[in-house]
């Protein structure tokens, strides 16, 4: 991008930098919006459960309508990425928040435990609709327009639980198989998916923990301006100091609060997200290798079986077709899927530094300005009363 090409009124901060580069690169020709929001709790004899409003607007001619508003549920959320990873076995199907949390970490349906799962919903269907193969899928528009009733009914007509249990032994069989040949620009892609999930899963870890004493941080301070209001009250002569130190505490209190807050709803999301990510693209080389093991099966069986040879000739050659298709799905995808990843991630370390900057700035200012007070009330003292 050519920097002076910039509008000279643009912003020109990192972040805002990057959303330009992306607005120019990508224009808009988006023609179906999804909003996920206002979750009901259900509470039945047998369950408890939350639904969220999944709202539509749509311009597609294979719509009946150009809105629609449903409720879904975590299940079929659920459902529709399983359908998506069966009908596109090598597409890197965006992934889902995780359906179960740790005992006494969150509880389950606290307000906030449901508005961060809503928010990942929400970007959920936002990665599916922007897809470019995955916002075809008949599956999704099911998802999008079925009244309640339509959409159970449309669950039920999937592969019976036999037919599940068959193709998963077939897949274990095959992975502990495994594959003799894997190409070389797949093996690259399993060994960087490898150390991606690695250092996503460490970013992760630290992140959180970070979080965390970032909140125990808060609390403790939200005590300290208190304490130096209620010291000013016993000491006439350092009354306005103390109180002073107190407003100091305060502001930057609710500073650090903003900041935690840009933490816990911009940076920790993305890079849970991309944990998950890492879970989903070892998934989709594992579903790549079982085609090639498989393939590798058929050809082995062809060259030591004499009768049935041509069944056996057939099915090499549809599993030949099948892996060349996989392999070029994966090829485009793992492109498409790269690109955004880096621009998430640099979009949003560079929003959480801009927000650092912001919560330095604004804590240094406030105890800048105490400083400039104290001296003024220093040289205004009589000079017997100074030090």
């Amino acid at each position: 991008m050519d920097m002076n090409s910039l509008s000279p009124t643009m912003p020109t901060s990192p972040l805002s930098m990057i959303n330009q580069v992306k607005f120019e690169d990508e224009p808009d020709l988006k023609d179906l919006f999804i909003t996920v929001d206002d979750p009901e709790s259900h509470v039945t004899t047998l369950e408890t459960f939350v639904t969220y409003r999944v709202a539509t607007q749509t311009s597609r001619g294979e719509f009946d309508s150009s809105e629609f508003e449903v409720r879904r549920r975590y299940q079929d959320f659920l459902w529709l990425k399983g359908r998506l990873e069966e009908a596109h076995p090598t597409l890197i199907v965006p992934p889902l928040p995780e359906k179960f949390v740790v005992k006494g970490v969150v509880e389950r349906f606290n307000d906030s435990f449901i508005e961060t799962r809503r928010r990942a919903l929400s970007t959920f269907l936002t990665r599916v609709a922007d897809h470019p193969t995955l916002t075809f899928s008949a599956d999704f528009k099911v998802f999008l327009t079925a009244p309640d009733g339509e959409l159970s009914a449309h669950k039920k007509q999937g592969p019976g639980l036999l037919s599940k249990v068959g193709r998963t032994v077939r897949a274990a069989a095959l992975a502990l198989r495994g594959v003799r040949g894997r190409p070389e620009e797949f093996e690259a892609m399993s060994g960087f998916i490898e150390a991606f999930s690695q250092k996503m899963g460490l970013l992760d870890k630290v992140s959180q923990r970070i979080c965390k004493e970032e909140r125990e941080y808060v609390d403790e301070m939200k005590e300290l301006g208190p304490t130096h209001a209620l010291w000013a009250e016993l000491e006439d002569d350092l009354a306005d100091t103390l109180g002073g130190v107190a407003s100091c505490l305060d502001r930057c209190c609710q500073a650090t609060e903003r900041r935690l807050r840009g933490l816990a709803e911009a940076l920790l999301p993305v890079l849970h997200e991309y944990v998950l990510y890492g879970e989903m693209l070892t998934g989709v080389m594992k579903r790549r290798d079982h085609i090639q093991a498989e393939l590798e099966s058929k050809v082995e069986a062809l060259t030591y079986k004499k009768a049935d040879t041509e069944l056996l000739r057939e099915e090499v050659g549809k599993l030949e077709d099948k892996l060349e298709c996989a392999n070029t799905a994966l090829r485009a995808d793992w492109e498409r899927w790269r690109q955004s990843m880096r621009l998430d991630l640099t979009s949003a370390f560079a929003a959480s530094a801009e927000r650092n900057v912001r919560y330095y700035e604004q804590c240094l200012a406030t105890w800048e300005s105490f400083l400039a007070t104290q001296s003024d009330l220093y040289a205004k003292e009589p000079p017997e009363d100074k030090p």
